[in-house]
């Protein structure tokens, strides 16, 4: 007898270019952002900054591509990506780090290579 096949399908959210959201966000599954975001962004997938998109708060995630303007600190469990266009204020931690040409930071950087040391995506409630 054969197992039933079961496929996980993670929701992508995605805040279209012409809207404004105040407040935190917390996402089980990936995120795309084309507008702005005044407010804290946890995500246990995918991020991605569209080039236009402006974000104000901390953005915790697993992995990220970053395009557009932040004010604010990223922690990214594996691979933070910075294209060409993004602009960045703020503080960065991350596992991997991958910086295109153009791309523009003003804060401390920091690398983790130790799983254990890496910051939780979303840290468990008390």
């Amino acid at each position: 007898m054969s197992k039933p096949v079961i496929n996980e399908v993670k929701a992508l959210n995605t805040i279209a270019q012409d809207t404004k959201i105040t407040g935190n966000i917390e996402s089980d599954g990936d995120i795309r952002i084309d507008g702005a975001l005044v407010g804290d962004l946890d995500c246990k997938g995918r991020v991605v900054v569209g080039p236009d998109s402006k974000i104000k708060g901390t953005i915790r995630c697993t992995s990220a591509e970053i395009m557009g303007y932040i004010n604010g600190e990223i922690v990214v469990k594996d691979l933070l990506s910075l294209k060409g266009s993004a602009s960045i204020t703020g503080n960065l931690t991350m596992g991997k780090l991958s910086v295109e040409p153009g791309a523009r930071f003003v804060g401390h950087c920091k690398m983790i290579s130790d799983e254990k040391n890496v910051p939780e995506v979303i840290p468990e409630e008390k």
